[in-house]
């Protein structure tokens, strides 16, 4: 019989084949030795696996310890919340130790007499050393919420900002403040950077502000290494960041270097962190808090509604290219500014030229602008030279011009929270001022194939396509749902053109039956798949874009183009349905496909019914000679 031999020696015989011969007693001997082996070995298991079940126990006890101890921490973080959901009653007063020298900074330094809504409440809970985030609409006085416990307070604050034209407006308007306020950036020259890191570190320096953005942060060890040490000797006394949103996945603007900002509460022990932004929904919220490691913070939200603007949403006439705006500015507008913003530069430069044609001074302005080139045609257009700037998204951080009377968007922007920032820059002073969008479908094409690529970009464009398409809600009550705030009816005042319009005669959206239309799309989509029914190179590759299938919809429907283009928009937010991108060696191309709605829709034999403003349809003697929809293909 052959014997297992668990032992770690090589000279024990391990089978019978090696056996010495002799006495059977021997065998016996050398039979027990190796089982008393065998019985010490499984001890010696049994031994470790006791050892790892008490660790196991030491372990759970730990976990139901630990998961004990979080549940009361947000526990404490929920009452915090409640402690501080009407912010006013806490921290917007006097009577803080430091309260003499934020008013005197205040009156002083930044030449104010008082303070706007909610900034004495961020300031006084920052300089009580309580982590921060202020969401006030664009306009409000973000700034002044961490420029002001800088100058009050014995060090610096820094800035995590990622507009570098922000930043250089605020250093020029700080140092007409005489107040000490520095930048490092690629753009920072090698001898001014020196000094600046002498500052940091220097306690007679009058430094009160250092901007960076966040890339820096996240590439220089060297800084990171003058703050912790500024830290540690009481001279870093602040730290914020601005357009938190940024930090978000969820967010409009997520920008990948954002993430390295998690690192400030953990290097930084003991300096208060305030995050800025104008817009930030509760998913964004939550994020942000989480990410930056500041579950804890108080959240300082103004109320969002500006009931001095007036929303409206236009259909943008089929090719326009400044035409309907210039008769806006015109009927208007004559003599007062606004912004005009585009989806690309080339758009820009076009707009703008074609209102300078039809009369009206204006000028462009993009990223691709040389920095002196931008400065002028800014100071022209605060100094009233220009009437109009025709922009990118590239302007308006920051810009300090309170009588802008409207803003206009050529085409729809990527986001609810985009809109709502960009077209917050009109009526600053409080006075009533308009925002409107031109709205068509072929814009909402051209912006889903740039977005398409963020993780939330399309998601986000159809929140705002969903605005813009909706002619039947308030677009205050919009706003409101998509921003999780409270929304009361009669807020709106007739300040929205959905409002005026359910006050007045004028037409009002109705619930039609789109069945038809919707079986027509699909039906169109199908035949281009199976290469039947249609021509052209999209339908011999099986595909259609968005504007072919309402061109070839409107060779077998009645309805006018706009109508169909409403009923198209609609089957896109219902996900009947759905975009399908492809990649060329130049561009991403948008087609069009049946979505996972429409198949469970078409089983269940409902209607298909939406509330749309009604385009009168067109006439059947109209002459063969013209098209019902003609195309809108570029």
């Amino acid at each position: 019989m052959d014997v297992i031999d668990l032992s770690d020696s090589e000279d024990v015989p391990t089978s019978s084949s090696a056996a010495a011969p002799g006495p059977s007693r021997s065998g016996s001997a050398a039979t027990m030795s190796t089982s008393a082996k065998m019985s010490a070995a499984v001890n010696e298991v049994d031994a470790e696996i006791a050892a790892i079940d008490a660790q196991l126990g030491e372990l759970r006890r730990r976990k139901a310890g630990l998961i004990k101890k979080k549940e009361s921490l947000m526990g404490q973080i929920a009452a915090a919340s409640v402690d501080y959901r009407d912010a006013e009653e806490r921290w917007d007063r006097a009577g803080f130790e430091w309260s003499g020298r934020v008013e005197a900074a205040l009156q002083q330094t930044f030449n104010l007499q008082t303070f706007r809504p909610l900034q004495r409440a961020a300031i006084n809970a920052v300089m009580a050393g309580e982590d921060v985030v202020v969401i006030m609409s664009t306009g409000s006085g973000k700034s002044l919420c961490y420029q002001l416990p800088a100058v009050a307070s014995g060090g610096f604050a820094l800035i995590v900002s990622p507009l570098l034209s922000l930043v250089e407006d605020q250093l020029h308007q700080l140092k007409k403040l005489g107040v000490y306020a520095a930048a490092l950036n690629q753009a920072t020259e090698k001898e001014e950077a020196k000094t600046i890191d002498t500052a940091i570190l220097d306690a007679k320096s009058p430094l009160k502000l250092l901007y960076v953005t966040p890339e820096k942060l996240a590439k220089s060890k060297r800084l990171m290494n003058k703050l912790e040490k500024a830290a540690d000797t009481g001279r870093l006394k602040l730290m914020a960041v601005d357009e938190v949103h940024c930090c978000s996945q969820w967010g409009h603007d997520f920008r990948p270097d954002y993430k390295f900002l998690n690192v400030l509460k953990r290097q930084f022990k003991g300096v208060p962190l305030m995050g800025l932004t104008a817009t930030a929904t509760g998913n964004v919220l939550d994020d942000v808090k989480k990410m930056l490691g500041i579950e804890a913070s108080i959240v300082f939200r103004a109320g969002f509604n500006r009931p001095n603007l007036h929303y409206a949403v236009e259909e943008k006439p089929k090719g326009d290219m400044g035409e309907r705006i210039a008769e806006i500015i015109k009927e208007r507008y004559p003599t007062q500014s606004g912004i005009v913003y585009c989806l690309s530069r080339k758009d820009c430069e076009v707009v703008a030229q074609n209102l300078r044609k039809l009369g009206i001074r204006a000028s462009f302005y993009h990223a691709y602008l040389e920095p002196a080139d931008k400065t002028s045609v800014h100071e022209k257009w605060l100094g009233g030279k220009i009437q109009v700037i025709v922009a990118t998204v590239a302007f308006g951080m920051g810009i300090d011009k309170p009588d802008v009377r409207f803003v206009i968007h050529h085409s729809i922007p990527k986001s609810v929270e985009n809109y709502y920032q960009e077209s917050g820059r009109a009526g600053r002073d409080g006075k009533p001022a308009a925002c409107i969008l031109m709205y068509r479908l072929a814009d909402v094409f051209r912006q889903s194939t740039i977005v398409c690529t963020e993780q939330t970009g399309k998601e986000k464009l159809y929140e705002m396509v969903a605005f813009a398409a909706n002619d039947s809600t308030c677009r205050r009550e919009t706003l409101a749902g998509l921003f999780a705030e409270d929304w009361e009816q009669g807020w709106c005042q007739n300040a929205c053109d959905v409002c005026a319009r359910s006050s007045s005669s004028s037409s009002t959206a109705e619930e039609i039956d789109l069945t038809e239309e919707a079986k027509l799309a699909a039906k169109i989509i199908e035949e281009a798949r199976s290469g039947s029914g249609s021509s052209g190179s999209e339908a011999a590759a099986g595909r259609l874009t968005g504007l072919k299938l309402v061109e070839t919809m409107g060779k077998k429907n009645k309805r006018s183009r706009d109508f169909l283009e409403a009923v198209v928009t609609q089957m896109l937010l219902a996900e009947m349905l759905m975009e399908d991108f492809h990649f060329t060696p130049y561009s991403i191309v948008s087609y069009v496909v049946k979505g996972p709605a429409y198949d469970r829709w078409a089983k269940g034999g409902s209607a298909f019914k939406r509330r749309i403003r009604v385009s009168a349809p067109v006439s059947k003697t109209t002459s063969r000679k013209r098209k019902t929809v003609d195309s809108d293909e570029d």
